[in-house]
């Protein structure tokens, strides 16, 4: 169901975002984050001559290495159009992630190693695409692996929204020894 209308408004930016996930021969995934800032008519910019019309301002790539247990082993990062010459110098703060594992309190963790004066704010809000772009990439494998387990757990994404929420009908039926609510 689209949006609806809302009449007489004037485009002013665009973001563009694309995140996709990897499964490698080796064993570990990576996950890249493509974000593209543009706007529809030629903006100022003091280190340039302006920045025309529907090209560039921000064009970044960020790519995520890790495991089955979301340990960060590499990250990549690519700055291909910046609006100041000195953003580049930022992307070798982000190998500060490697080692990290994603999962509660990452992102805290994540902006402790790379404060906002060393960092990038366009690359760090990549980091939560790049999670859910994770788990979405990884979850048929973490589901082949969690009921291999002599006693499986409960799947993590229980609880974590509305719908899997353990009381639900969801839960229900897609897992029923961990549903918590009324049965009928």
């Amino acid at each position: 169901m689209p949006l609806p209308d809302s009449p007489g408004r004037k485009q002013h930016h665009i973001r563009q975002l694309n995140v996709q996930g990897y499964e490698r021969p080796d064993g570990l995934w990576e996950v890249e984050a493509h974000l593209l800032d543009t706007k529809p008519y030629r903006s100022p910019n003091h280190e340039k001559d302006g920045v025309d019309a529907g090209e560039p301002i921000h064009q970044f790539s960020l790519r995520i290495t890790l495991d089955l247990d979301f340990r960060i082993h590499r990250v990549d990062v690519s700055m291909d159009d910046i609006p100041f010459g000195i953003c580049r110098q930022v992307e070798a703060n982000m190998k500060r992630l490697e080692g990290l594992q994603i999962g509660p309190g990452w992102l805290k963790e994540a902006r402790d190693r790379i404060p906002r004066k060393e960092g990038c704010t366009h690359l760090m809000d990549l980091l939560n695409p790049i999670a859910t772009t994770a788990y979405q990439s990884m979850h048929t494998a973490l589901e082949k692996h969690r009921q291999s387990l002599p006693v499986p757990p409960a799947p993590p994404i229980i609880n974590q929204c509305h719908s899997l929420s353990s009381h639900t009908n969801v839960v229900r039926v897609k897992w029923p020894e961990f549903f918590t609510g009324t049965r009928s």
